[in-house]
């Protein structure tokens, strides 16, 4: 017998195994936003192993076919960017719901899913925090990295004390705990004055 838990993460993984953008991890090719998606949800449940049915299913659609809703739709500019943020939460919630109410999920499951998806109450909502502090940890393992390729010091270490100011103290010891490259682990002490 499947589960509710088990039809929506096969469902899940499906969507975002069509992503046509590829990465490459250990020599394997996979597509970019299932490879994310499997990131956040091994990453979720190392730095919470309790973690709830809802906010499980949250980490693994966080990013569900985000390729759908292209940047460049959207104007080039600081305010173009957060306006496509913003709209990708609500499409990613609004995915991810279609796919729930198939699985057989009630409504206040969905609710506080999209809830979680949508990052509301950061900081104030313990679960939107955990989210936040899985999202931070994933970047900072998988992502910095060819961030650090593409810009200069300053702005790097603009996108990491932001990064680090939307994580809680947990998230912090937990980061502090990923195996960087020795030049990452000085950029990022630099950046927070440690």
């Amino acid at each position: 017998m499947t589960t509710p838990f088990q039809k929506a993460s096969e469902w899940i993984d499906a969507e975002n195994a069509q992503d046509p953008n590829i990465e490459t991890d250990q020599d394997k090719e996979y597509p970019k936003e299932l490879l994310y998606s499997n990131r956040m949800y091994e990453r979720l449940m190392q730095f919470e192993p309790n973690a709830s049915e809802e906010i499980q299913i949250a980490s693994k659609a966080q990013h569900i076919c985000r390729w759908k809703v292209a940047r460049e739709s959207y104007p080039m500019d600081r305010v173009g960017y957060l306006k496509w943020r913003e709209e990708l939460k609500k499409f990613h919630a609004k995915t991810t719901a279609e796919i729930l109410d198939k699985a057989g999920y009630d409504q206040n499951f969905i609710d506080r899913v999209s809830f979680l998806i949508e990052k509301k109450l950061l900081k104030k909502d313990h679960e939107t925090q955990l989210l936040e502090d899985v999202i931070c940890l994933v970047f900072l393992e998988y992502y910095l990295e060819p961030f650090v390729q593409k810009h200069d010091e300053e702005k790097l270490k603009n996108i990491i004390k932001k990064t680090w100011d939307k994580m809680s103290d947990k998230g912090h010891q937990e980061a502090l705990k990923i195996n960087y490259s020795e030049e990452n682990l000085n950029l990022i002490k630099a950046s927070l004055g440690l």
